[in-house]
């Protein structure tokens, strides 16, 4: 997936999770719209070099939107809404672990129980549900998710392990919005919930996995499978 118009900018605050405010190059501070609700704090520091995305919306109140961060030697994708995007891009040209080839039928925001997940699939006629999950968190090389608690996550894996014993193909995704990390982990010390129901949902049959992503200021795509740790 790829942005049209990209500046960078000096990350300045974040007045609340909707707006920042931020120095593009040769322009005064201005506010931008975060693309991320999660806290990111370890991202979004004074100082930091960040790149905006133009909107193309005219009458929008702030004429950017923040989708990516520099953090030492790893440049990050922080636009929740580019995993799924990347992941949509991914399904229809590679498969995923376990699945019997390449989907005869993708389709995105599927209801699903009390949840809606990601991706509705098909191989030749047998169902299949993908969920995605964004991973902007990394510490000492281990990509970590959650980032905070989220109660929507943990309804999402039990779904997807009552689908997985109705006979689905299922699997969970979690997309590294960066390159280099080897290795993720459920961040149990933020959500302990959320690493017991993902160890339960892999017991159920639900497939984890985990891509690391090809970034640059003005695109990702998904790239290398990274090791699971639960």
């Amino acid at each position: 997936m790829r942005y049209e118009t990209v500046i960078p900018a000096r990350f300045v605050s974040r007045p609340n999770r909707f707006v920042a405010l931020v120095e593009p190059q040769g322009l005064p501070a201005q506010p931008v719209h975060v693309k991320n609700t999660g806290r990111c704090r370890e991202l979004l520091t004074p100082g930091a070099r960040v790149w905006l995305e133009k909107s193309r919306n005219p009458a929008r109140k702030t004429a950017w939107s923040l989708v990516a961060v520099q953090k030492g030697g790893l440049l990050i994708n922080m636009d929740s809404q580019a995993p799924n995007k990347a992941v949509g891009e991914f399904l229809a040209a590679r498969p995923l672990p376990g699945a019997p080839g390449l989907p005869d039928l993708i389709r995105p925001e599927y209801a699903w129980g009390a949840s809606r997940l990601d991706f509705y699939l098909e191989y030749a006629g047998r169902p299949a549900l993908a969920e995605v999950k964004g991973v902007t968190l990394e510490r000492g090389g281990l990509l970590l998710f959650p980032d905070a608690p989220t109660q929507r996550g943990v309804r999402h894996l039990q779904e997807l392990a009552r689908a997985a014993a109705q006979g689905w193909l299922t699997w969970v995704i979690f997309v590294a919005q960066m390159k280099g990390p080897a290795r993720f982990a459920p961040n149990r010390e933020t959500h302990p919930e959320f690493a017991d129901a993902l160890a339960r949902a892999a017991a159920a049959g639900v497939r984890v996995v985990c891509y690391d992503c090809r970034v640059t200021p003005d695109s990702m795509a998904l790239d290398a499978p990274v090791a699971v740790e639960l």
